[in-house]
């Protein structure tokens, strides 16, 4: 393959395209609000009605919060599905279109989190379709521009960037995928049912 053609930027979106088309749009799509909210340990972190949570920080605008410290406990709470999904759609992507893609300003402590499981995964789509257009609107010679002041390593390329992102969604909503099995099998048994 000659690497003076590879489109870079194409191979960049595919690495999460493929996932989502292929494995986590279809896993997620039908989340319930009880899974969605689920915790399977006492003391989790999760996303809850305002004025209900004991962590250290709620943060959020809307009629729901979510769980965060500052410096975060160690070791860190468990987190239910309804914070990884916060935690994806505001840290993740939200802020990073703000910052890279003339998004709306987006931070935890601005966020209106979804108190149920529906507008959480229509927040989730939204979220990736901005970021996947911005990353094409890129092209390959944008990618390496670095990223500037507006992250951590200002001096990376924005290629780098891009590859993060995406490693933290992949992980993140696997997790989230994971949850989901460890619930169904949970209350499959808990309801003497087999699967």
């Amino acid at each position: 393959m000659d690497t003076d053609t590879l489109d870079w930027n194409r191979a960049l979106r595919e690495q999460f395209e493929f996932h989502w088309k292929h494995q986590l749009r279809g896993r997620l799509q039908d989340l319930t609000d009880d899974e969605y909210f689920w915790s399977p340990v006492p003391e989790t972190w999760s996303v809850r009605p305002r004025g209900t949570s004991s962590a250290p920080i709620q943060a959020g605008t809307g009629e729901f919060t979510i769980d965060y410290g500052f410096p975060p406990p160690d070791p860190a709470p468990f987190t239910t599905i309804a914070w990884r999904l916060g935690h994806v759609i505001v840290g993740v992507l939200a802020a990073r279109n703000a910052a890279h893609f003339g998004a709306p300003a987006a931070s935890y402590e601005s966020w209106a989190y979804a108190g149920d499981a529906r507008t959480a995964f229509e927040q989730l789509e939204s979220q990736l379709r901005i970021w996947l257009d911005g990353v094409r609107d890129l092209g390959t010679a944008a990618l390496a521009v670095p990223v500037g002041p507006k992250e951590p390593y200002a001096d990376a390329p924005m290629a780098d960037l891009v590859l993060h992102i995406h490693r933290e969604l992949i992980h993140h909503l696997s997790e989230v995928c994971l949850l989901r099995d460890l619930y169904l099998h949970t209350h499959a048994a808990t309801n003497g049912e087999t699967r």
